[in-house]
């Protein structure tokens, strides 16, 4: 591996970490359980996802794009709510959209784990605000 491949590789590992410090912010604003947090993360073993928020560590390509899609979707809650507090509630709110059938965000997203789940409120958001 090149000198610009390892600190490419050092990059995308330092931005993953900030994106799963910036995840754990938005779990406690969202009231997520460890259960929760980790069906997000992509139900690393508990272990894993204690030493991650206790330290970090490598995190997988899929749980970076599930961080990704988190962090979007905080990003559309914040567009979209005047007050932190009602967008930070949507999550919990029982919801009308087509897909949702009257589930939270939060219970479709982690009922099955998939990622596509994650993705498919995040897209919804997406539109709501116009993206």
């Amino acid at each position: 591996m090149t000198l610009p491949d390892r600190e490419q590789d050092e990059r995308r590992q330092n931005d993953a970490e900030a994106a799963l410090r910036a995840f754990f912010g938005i779990a406690e604003k969202w009231g997520l359980s460890t259960e929760e947090q980790i069906k997000l993360l992509g139900s690393p073993p508990r272990s894993t996802f204690f030493k991650w928020k206790k330290e970090g560590g490598a995190i997988p390509t899929d749980t970076v794009e599930r961080l990704s899609h988190v962090l979007g979707i905080h990003k559309c809650l914040r567009i979209l709510f005047t007050d932190d507090d009602t967008g930070d509630g949507w999550v919990r709110r029982p919801n009308q959209a087509p897909f949702l059938n009257g589930l939270s965000a939060v219970e479709f997203m982690t009922t099955t784990g998939h990622v596509a789940d994650v993705f498919r409120v995040r897209s919804y958001l997406d539109a709501q605000r116009g993206g």
